[in-house]
């Protein structure tokens, strides 16, 4: 087992991405503790203690400051501290042009993709640290190396996220903590609806996203979390400030 002995805290972890990341780092032996607006994510919580894991839940806002404190309080606690953090919760922006996203659309895009990230990594910093070292992996995208046109603001915070990334790698290399990122192709997930535009025929929109992708599919909950798997192991000791390209082929 790949991460045993190791506890973890995952955001976003309902469904999705944070669900296919949860599940995983709980059969390669890891404690996992699984953060998410959505109570949905207590069910998940359970399933993996009913499968013989160890597993917890917060109802959280992860741009909410108090709530990312309680949470992260409750794993350390729980799991006698942490080794792991995955800031991937995120949501999605309905394809429309610039003029036409409207600033609450913006101000709430940050708060969740990049607030929520910069509060997960600084709560996630003096608990690692007292680990005496750890891993950070944030959930950036392809839309943070190859933007595609109409997602302007969403774009604009993966990109931030990759940036804040780096950044973190630098500062806590000394810490002996490693920080990357996982770049993400359009997902199978329940999030990939939101960004199609309004009024759009579903089915035609997934086509077009799948017509982007040189190995013909979406990406999946699976497919990141085995990439997560290796970054956040000791097999990926000597990487970081990496963001690693799960697009199938999107971004060459």
């Amino acid at each position: 087992m790949r991460l045993q002995g190791k506890a973890a805290v995952i955001t976003g972890a309902a469904s999705g991405f944070g669900a296919g990341m949860a599940e995983r780092f709980a059969a390669e032996g890891a404690a996992v503790w699984l953060v998410d607006r959505d109570p949905g994510g207590a069910a998940l919580a359970a399933a993996i203690r009913a499968g013989g894991g160890r597993a917890g839940f917060s109802q959280a806002d992860v741009s909410a400051e108090a709530d990312i404190g309680a949470a992260f309080g409750a794993a350390a606690s729980a799991f006698g501290g942490l080794d792991i953090v995955c800031n991937n919760a995120g949501i999605p922006q309905a394809t429309m042009p610039l003029e036409e996203t409207d600033p609450a659309t913006f101000d709430r895009l940050f708060a969740i993709n990049v607030r929520g990230v910069f509060l997960g990594c600084r709560a996630a910093i003096p608990l690692l640290r007292a680990r005496g070292g750890g891993a950070i992996l944030n959930t950036s995208s392809t839309a943070a190396i190859r933007p595609r046109p109409g997602l302007a603001a969403y774009n604009a915070t993966k990109a931030a996220v990759s940036s804040l990334t780096r950044t973190l790698a630098l500062e806590a290399a000394p810490h002996r903590i490693r920080v990357n990122c996982v770049c993400p192709v359009a997902g199978d997930t329940p999030m990939l609806t939101g960004f199609f535009a309004p009024g759009r025929d579903p089915d035609e929109a997934r086509a077009a996203f799948i017509a982007t992708i040189p190995l013909g599919r979406l990406s999946t909950p699976a497919d990141v979390a085995a990439a997560a798997v290796y970054l956040c192991s000791d097999e990926a000791a000597m990487v970081t400030g990496a963001a690693l390209e799960v697009d199938g082929g999107r971004d060459v």
